[in-house]
């Protein structure tokens, strides 16, 4: 079968690959629609999860589709079933560093288990939609790292895949005074279709100004800070750390969930005056059945901007870098 695989940096290929088999505790996917994530752009850079690696490197990790095959230890699971893949669950690291990626028209999940790496989807709920669990799951659980409340205001830097399930976690939540800002107008109009309030683009708008104008003003020794209360850094830009920082509120909390590989300044001074929480936010809440329950309560299909067969993978990978562009890049293997 064909298999998108990393071979080094900005060397990503079709590859001609071995059929998979499942083993006594496994399950064989069809794969059916996957996303092309932020972290398989930076992979590419990179060679690697974290720099080039002896061999080939499958991608894909946001995905879904319907199992094949089983093997003859696993229960719960039967064949036909339509099911979404967490990719990182059971010892599994599918499409981040593991043996096995979704860019594929099958995929191995090892040590298969219903409601741990494989969770049963609705008929109504096509898998493309399905497929957007995983990057929900990540934008949810920077949510969760914000302990943001309804009825109160929140910011969200960057409206990428990440951002936008930030926004719409936040608004299915009760928290719908939300802000988005970005560089890209198409991804802010994504993020007024998910919920957001306001959208704010940097050298358009004044954004802090913009920010205090919209959330109030609370004031500290004398200076106007934002009234936001939760934050998620979903940009990657370097210098919105220390912005938010800077002008955030006493007790306001921040999560950080953009992959930021150089050293940000500090200053533990603000950090200290203003009683900030600030937190890290690391792949997917506790419970991954709370991203397919928001899925149903909630059309995120706006996020799905564009759609490719495998084969034009490629082409697929330039529109998803364009962020002028793209939204959520599908592949249909």
């Amino acid at each position: 079968m064909k298999q998108v695989r990393l071979h080094g940096p900005e060397d990503v290929r079709i590859d001609e690959v071995p059929e998979p088999e499942a083993g006594p505790r496994d399950a064989l996917v069809r794969v059916a629609a996957c996303g092309i994530c932020g972290s398989d752009l930076g992979y590419i850079r990179l060679g690697g999860v974290a720099g080039p690696t002896r061999r080939p490197l499958p991608l894909g990790h946001e995905l879904a589709g319907v199992i094949e095959q089983i093997g003859r230890e696993v229960t719960g699971l039967a064949v036909g079933a339509r099911v979404v893949v967490h990719p990182g669950a059971e010892g599994n690291r599918i499409g981040n560093g593991g043996p096995e990626g979704g860019f594929a028209a099958r995929l191995l999940v090892r040590n298969a288990v219903a409601g741990g790496n494989l969770f049963a989807i609705p008929d109504a709920l096509p898998f493309e939609h399905a497929a957007l669990a995983e990057p929900l799951g990540v934008g949810m659980n920077a949510v969760d790292r914000t302990d943001a409340r309804r009825g109160e205001k929140a910011v969200v830097f960057g409206a990428g895949s990440i951002g936008l399930a930030a926004v719409a976690t936040l608004v299915d939540r009760g928290v719908e005074d939300v802000i988005a800002v970005d560089l890209s107008e198409r991804r802010l109009a994504l993020a007024r279709e998910l919920g957001a309030r306001a959208t704010l683009r940097p050298g358009h708008d004044d954004v802090w100004k913009s920010i205090r104008s919209l959330h109030g003003e609370a004031s500290l020794l004398g200076a106007a800070m934002a009234g936001s209360d939760a934050y998620v850094e979903a940009s990657g830009a370097p210098s919105v750390i220390g912005e938010i920082l800077a002008h955030a509120k006493s007790e306001a909390r921040l999560a950080v969930v953009a992959l930021h590989r150089e050293p940000i300044p500090v200053s533990f001074l603000l950090l200290m005056m203003k009683q900030l929480t600030v937190r890290g936010a690391m792949e997917y809440p506790a419970d991954f059945s709370q991203t397919l329950a928001l899925l149903g309560r909630r059309d995120l299909s706006p996020l799905i901007t564009h759609r490719f067969p495998l084969e034009r993978f490629p082409e697929a990978l330039a529109v998803a870098r364009d962020a002028h562009v793209a939204g959520k890049v599908m592949i249909q293997p």
